[in-house]
């Protein structure tokens, strides 16, 4: 799931990393927000949110939203530069290595959190950085197909796949396959919001440890795979 890339990859490697990441993604943005009020995967919001608040005087607001979204940027920079030192050395193994990174960072902004050692903002910087990352993995390794910390794009291509069904295009198996990858991305990031809710609520900052392990169950056995 994490060593093939691009057409060497078929549709169920595709589908299982659009959900198990994309369950992630949505569990990590909802549970932010029940921290903070603000999200961390979803820099369309933050811009518009940082433009209103400009807009009305509110620099203070307006350059935190701005600061989310220069961390999520600065994290897809990160897995960028990673993957491309691995790749130009033949390290099959980078962009498991790079999940491997995030699964840390989310760890520790759990291990940080519980202990006090930092705040609600901190926490968002945290995670915003991490699904940049994830995101950088998902939209690299497939090519574009994968993305899972948005669902802007994905409705948009859900629409266009069934457009292309629905005139019975000479394409159909291609859209019947698109259809299903985006629908799974959808689906995995709005049920990954219910637990990562509902997770919050009931254990905090533990939240944030589950995600990491989970990511590291993912990735572990990917860089232990000869």
């Amino acid at each position: 799931m994490l060593i093939r890339e691009g057409n060497e990859r078929n549709q169920s490697i595709d589908l299982r990393l659009a959900g198990l990441l994309s369950l992630v993604a949505g569990a990590l943005n909802a549970a932010g927000f029940e921290l903070a009020g603000l999200f961390s995967a979803n820099m369309t919001g933050n811009i518009s949110a940082m433009a209103d608040n400009l807009a009305k005087g509110g620099w203070g607001a307006a350059l935190l939203f701005g600061l989310i979204v220069v961390v999520f940027i600065l994290g897809a920079l990160l897995a960028g530069l990673l993957i491309e030192a691995g790749r130009q050395r033949g390290r099959r193994r980078i962009y498991a290595a790079v999940v491997a990174l995030e699964a840390g960072l989310l760890i520790l902004t759990g291990l940080a959190a519980l202990a006090g050692l930092i705040g609600r903002v901190e926490v968002i910087c945290m995670l915003a950085g991490a699904l940049g990352m994830q995101n950088a993995v998902s939209t690299r390794i497939s090519r574009a197909r994968v993305r899972t910390t948005h669902v802007s794009g994905m409705a948009t291509d859900i629409g266009l796949s069934l457009a292309g069904l629905w005139m019975r295009s000479d394409e159909s198996v291609r859209y019947r396959g698109l259809l299903a990858l985006h629908c799974t991305t959808i689906s995995a990031f709005l049920g990954g919001g219910v637990l990562g809710v509902a997770l919050h609520r009931l254990a905090g900052p533990v939240t944030f440890l589950c995600c990491g392990l989970l990511l590291a169950l993912i990735a572990l056995p990917e860089l232990l795979r000869r």
